[in-house]
């Protein structure tokens, strides 16, 4: 059964979160920065003044993907384009977190999807820029469709682990204080008769901490 507790421990940075140290490393980073930002009593942090100190950290930590390719395309919407990895087996998606207040709520999306879903779990392999917008650059296992995802089947399976059908495709877990939104099927793949989430979108409820 999943706890809050397990959960707020990798959102804190203290869990394991099955080897993606990057997303940990660049979440710690920016709540570091909030923090400072914080006590030095300035205006509040904006996206912007984040994106700054990420590319910062990015440049600190030589980050920056550099394999990129346009002519493996795959698909686009409406927060990321999906790209074939030079290994077949992965697919890698460019996120500019438009879905996003902050990029540490971006971050903690990630892990948050990574904990549920450790079959198609993101590992970020760097970042991208284009156009002076930012992207985050994750790696993920390619999932191929076997047959339409069933709307009943996606809301059976999160109803098992404790998230409630709010509206459209979105879903609240009351007992952990987590919003997952935007489900629709082709975030979910069906291979086999199993789902596969290969695009989440996660929000910390408040009543989380």
């Amino acid at each position: 059964m999943h706890t809050r507790y397990e959960l707020q421990n990798i959102i804190s940075g203290l869990g394991n979160n099955t080897g993606k140290n990057t997303i940990q490393a660049a979440a710690n980073y920016l709540r570091q920065s909030k923090k400072t930002s914080r006590n030095a009593e300035e205006q509040e942090f904006t996206k912007e003044q984040e994106t700054a100190k990420l590319i910062c950290w990015i440049n600190e930590q030589d980050l920056w993907f550099n394999q990129h390719d346009e002519s493996r395309f795959l698909a686009s919407g409406a927060e990321q384009r999906v790209y074939l990895d030079q290994d077949s087996r992965f697919v890698y998606k460019l996120n500019d977190t438009i879905f996003y207040q902050f990029w540490l709520d971006y971050f903690y999306s990630l892990l948050i999807h990574n904990y549920f879903f450790p079959s198609t779990s993101y590992e970020l392999i760097g970042f991208f820029q284009e156009n002076n917008v930012l992207f985050a650059v994750v790696k993920q296992y390619y999932v191929e469709m076997t047959a339409v995802t069933e709307v009943n089947a996606i809301r059976n399976l999160l109803s098992v682990n404790g998230f409630i059908h709010k509206k459209n495709n979105d879903y609240f877990n009351p007992i952990i204080g987590i919003i997952l939104e935007d489900l629709h099927e082709e975030n979910v793949l069906t291979n086999t008769d199993v789902l596969f989430f290969i695009d989440t979108v996660f929000y910390l409820d408040e009543s989380f901490f």
